[in-house]
C-alpha cells in the first residue's frame, strides 16, 4: 500500500453556458461563407455537446473585436478570469479535505492555455494565503492529459516525503481558459480552409484536488485513494495532437489518426497497471469491473473506448454527463469528471444499478501521451452532495444531526415527501441522461460528426472503417 488519498475536490466552471448556436452568430458577425466554414458549423451541430461552459457570452468584447486577440490580450484576461476561478476551485478541494492554506506543502499546476511567467499558480497561491515553505512545481507541455499527469507528479513528491517520513499535502490545480481562442480558430478555418473542429469542443474550467500521504497533521478522511498509475507515449506521434504557440494564442492540432491512435492503446495500458497492482480482489481484472472516468476529448474518444474495452456508457456515465453539459475541458476535466462521479445521481446510472468501488482514470495529451490511473472510491464517504437541482450542499454540522434526533413526527413525515420528491427527481435526470448517452454514444450523432460533408451538404454517414469515417475530419 503507498497510503496516498485524495481528500478533496473542488471544480469552478465559468457562469455562462454556451449552445451549439453561439458558434453561428460568431461566424455570421465576422466572417464570410465558406465551404469549410459551412463543414465546421455542421460538424458543430453534432458533437453530443449540449453546452459549453465559458467565462463570457457571444457578445464577450475579446470575442468581437475587428480581429482575433493577441497572445498578450489573452494572457491579461486569464490572470484575471482563470486565476479567479482557480482559486474558488481551490478553495472548494481545501474546506472538503478540512486543510487551511498553511497545511499544504507542496502545489503541483498545470495549464495549457496560458504562458506566464511567474505562472499562474503563483497568482492563485498569493491569494489563498499559501505562503512558505511550500514546494511548487507548473506543469507545462501537457495538454488534456495535464490533470493526470499533474496527480501523478503530486503522487511521487508525496511518496519522496513519506519516504523521508514528512507530512505531505498537496494541492493539485488545473485551469483552462479555452473560449477565448475561437476567433483565432475561425481566422485558421476562414484563410486556410482548413476544417478544425477544436473550436467546437472546448470550454472553460477550473478544478483542483488535494492529495495527501497519511502523516502528520489533520487526517482526512479520503475521497478516493489512490492505488496506483501508468504512463507513455504513442511513438512518432507529435504531428498528430498538439497546441502550438500563436502570435494570437495558441492553434489546437488535431489529426484524424487521434481517435484511433487514443483508443487502440488503452487495453494494453490497463492491463499493465492491473498486473502491477497484485492487491486488487481477484474479480477485478475485466475493465467492465470497473467504473471508468475517461477525459472526455470528444464523442468519438467516448464511444471508441467504451467499444474497445467492451464497457457501456453508463461506467462512463460521468464522462458522458460532463461532456454533454460542458464540453471539453482540456486539462481540468478529468477532476470535474471524477467528482461527478461520486454524485447520488451519478450512482443512480451505475450498470446494472451497482456502484463499483474502483474507477479507472484515463486521459489522453500532445505526444500522443496516456495517463491512467487505478482510483478506490470510498462509498461511506459522507462529503458534498449533488442535490437534484445541482447545487452542492455541505454535510450537515453536530447540532443539525442532534436537532434531526428532535423532530416532529409531521415534520419528518415532510421530510419523508421531500426525499421522495428528490429521488424522483433524480430518476428523472437519469433518463435524460440516459438517452443523450445513447444520443453521443450510439446514435446518429457520433456518425454525422465522423462523416464525409458532401458538395450538397448532406453528411455521408456510410462508411465501412474508422479510419475511413475520419478522413479528412479532425477529432480530438
Amino acid at each position: 500500500m503507498i497510503n496516498l488519498s485524495i481528500v478533496g475536490l473542488g471544480v469552478e466552471y465559468p457562469p455562462f453556458s454556451l449552445g451549439s448556436s453561439t458558434l453561428d452568430t460568431l461566424v455570421k458577425r465576422h466572417y464570410p461563407d465558406s465551404p469549410a466554414m459551412q463543414k465546421v458549423l455542421s460538424i458543430n451541430k453534432f458533437t453530443g455537446i449540449d453546452s459549453r461552459s465559458a467565462i463570457g457570452t457571444v457578445d464577450h468584447p475579446m470575442a468581437n473585436m475587428d480581429r482575433a486577440p493577441t497572445i498578450k490580450e489573452l494572457c491579461d484576461v486569464f490572470l484575471s478570469d482563470g486565476v479567479a476561478l482557480a482559486v474558488s476551485a481551490c478553495r472548494k478541494a481545501l474546506e472538503e479535505a478540512n486543510l487551511a492554506p498553511t497545511d499544504i506543502t507542496h502545489v503541483v499546476s498545470t495549464t495549457c492555455t496560458n504562458s506566464a511567467n511567474p505562472g499562474y499558480d503563483h497568482y492563485v497561491c498569493k491569494k489563498l494565503g499559501i505562503t512558505q515553505p511550500v514546494e511548487k512545481v507548473l506543469l507545462h507541455g501537457i495538454g488534456c492529459s495535464g490533470g493526470l499527469a499533474s496527480l501523478r507528479t503530486a503522487a511521487n513528491l508525496a511518496l519522496g516525503s513519506s519516504f523521508r517520513g514528512r507530512k505531505a499535502r498537496v494541492l493539485v490545480m488545473a485551469t483552462e481558459i479555452s473560449s477565448l481562442l475561437v476567433r483565432s480558430e475561425l481566422d485558421s478555418i476562414h484563410e486556410l480552409q482548413e476544417t478544425r473542429i477544436g473550436v467546437t469542443l472546448f470550454s472553460d474550467c477550473a478544478s483542483a484536488c488535494v492529495l495527501s500521504n497519511g502523516i502528520g497533521g489533520p487526517v482526512s478522511e479520503p475521497v478516493y485513494e489512490l492505488l496506483g498509475w501508468d504512463h507513455r507515449m504513442i511513438p512518432d506521434t507529435e504531428q498528430d495532437l498538439g497546441f502550438d504557440v500563436d502570435p494570437l494564442g495558441w492553434k489546437v492540432v488535431l489529426s484524424p489518426r487521434v481517435p484511433k491512435f487514443a483508443t487502440s492503446v488503452v487495453p494494453q495500458t490497463f492491463q499493465d497497471l492491473i498486473a502491477n497492482l497484485p492487491s486488487l480482489p481477484p474479480n477485478h481484472r475485466e475493465a467492465a469491473d470497473f467504473d471508468w472516468a475517461l477525459h472526455p476529448g470528444g464523442a468519438t474518444i467516448l464511444s471508441g473506448v467504451e467499444k474497445t474495452m467492451k464497457i457501456s456508457s453508463e461506467h462512463m456515465r460521468a464522462s458522458y454527463d460532463t461532456y454533454i453539459n460542458h464540453g471539453n475541458s482540456s486539462s481540468a476535466t478529468i477532476f470535474s469528471v471524477m467528482d461527478r462521479m461520486r454524485q447520488k445521481d451519478m450512482d443512480a446510472l451505475a450498470p446494472g444499478g451497482k456502484v463499483k468501488d474502483y474507477v479507472v482514470g484515463c486521459a489522453f495529451g500532445p505526444g500522443i501521451a496516456i495517463e491512467m490511473c487505478l482510483l478506490k472510491r470510498n462509498l461511506e464517504y459522507v462529503g458534498r452532495e449533488m442535490q437534484a437541482s445541482g447545487e452542492l450542499t455541505p454535510p450537515m454540522t453536530e447540532s443539525e444531526v442532534e436537532s434531526e434526533g428532535g423532530r416532529s413526527d409531521e415534520e419528518a413525515e415532510g421530510e419523508g415527501e421531500e426525499i421522495e420528491r428528490e429521488i424522483e427527481i433524480v430518476k428523472e435526470k437519469g433518463k435524460e441522461l440516459e438517452e443523450k448517452l445513447v444520443r453521443v454514444g450510439e446514435g446518429e450523432g457520433v456518425k454525422l460528426q465522423n462523416g464525409e460533408l458532401m458538395g450538397d451538404g448532406k453528411v455521408d454517414v456510410e462508411v465501412d472503417s474508422l479510419e475511413e469515417a475520419l478522413n479528412g475530419v479532425d477529432l480530438d
